[in-house]
């Protein structure tokens, strides 16, 4: 058990942190941005072939709003930044069936459009960057023996290329990814991490970029709930944070007595 130093003040004395991946621990934006990007391009060039009635620029700004995009930016709390692939899936669907589309070929055509995302090769797959200091801490938990877990609603293959490509998985516990059942935000998504790593959610901090993130760590009880303002370009709103952190260099460890 560690405690937490926020600014040099205590918060807590912890047996293990939860983290978000995007935003969180990985500085997302540009990639996400990118992948909105083609996404949409796609979608408009598949409906120009098999739903001609849809109109081009009406189509892609509607995308532009569901998926979170706004004058070159993320919205933090958006669809792109906080839901898995299936929910964008979803979104985008929803997003044709308004503009025109039955449901089922608005989710064919989502699908279609996700999956020639993805063949086209054109996004760079390379993980992305940390955020400064997250990978110090991710360190400096795991020398002090507290236990260290994502829950991310990246796929689980994505969370281990994360940690594998920053060197960050011989001191990370446990993985909640949009694989296992339930997904964030469903607080017992927490719950059954915490007991996959023997751990009550009380000894446990969660620190999370999205509102979300955090009223789902309260729900499940999580002893302290730390939001992360540091991740985009337009920092997220987060009511409900006990804490609020801007960057990872103002969270220090200090031994527990």
């Amino acid at each position: 058990m560690a405690q937490l130093l926020l600014k040099g003040h205590p918060i807590g004395n912890f047996q293990g942190v939860l983290f978000d991946k995007d935003g969180t621990l990985s500085h997302s934006e540009p990639h996400l941005l990118a992948l909105a990007d083609a996404r949409i391009n796609k979608a408009i060039e598949i409906a120009r072939e098999q739903a001609p009635a849809l109109q081009a620029s009406e189509l892609r700004e509607t995308l532009r709003r569901a998926t979170g995009v706004h004058n070159g930016m993320l919205d933090p709390g958006g669809t792109l930044a906080v839901a898995s692939r299936q929910d964008n899936i979803a979104s985008t669907a929803t997003v044709l069936c308004l503009l025109g589309c039955s449901w089922p070929q608005a989710l064919a055509l989502a699908h279609a459009c996700f999956d020639a995302v993805d063949q086209d090769g054109l996004i760079d797959t390379t993980p992305s960057p940390l955020i400064n200091g997250a990978g110090q801490l991710l360190r400096d938990l795991h020398e002090q023996g507290v236990t260290a877990a994502v829950i991310s609603n990246d796929t689980r293959s994505g969370i281990e290329d994360f940690l594998t490509h920053h060197q960050l998985s011989a001191g990370v516990a446990g993985i909640w990814s949009a694989d296992d059942h339930p997904r964030k935000p469903d607080p017992q998504a927490v719950l059954e991490l915490c007991d996959r790593l023997g751990l009550p959610p009380q000894r446990c901090a969660l620190v999370g970029d999205a509102e979300t993130d955090l009223q789902m760590a309260l729900e499940a009880g999580i002893g302290g709930v730390i939001g992360f303002t540091g991740g985009w370009s337009r920092p997220p709103e987060l009511p409900s944070a006990q804490h609020l952190l801007h960057g990872w260099d103002d969270l220090a460890l200090r031994t527990a007595t």
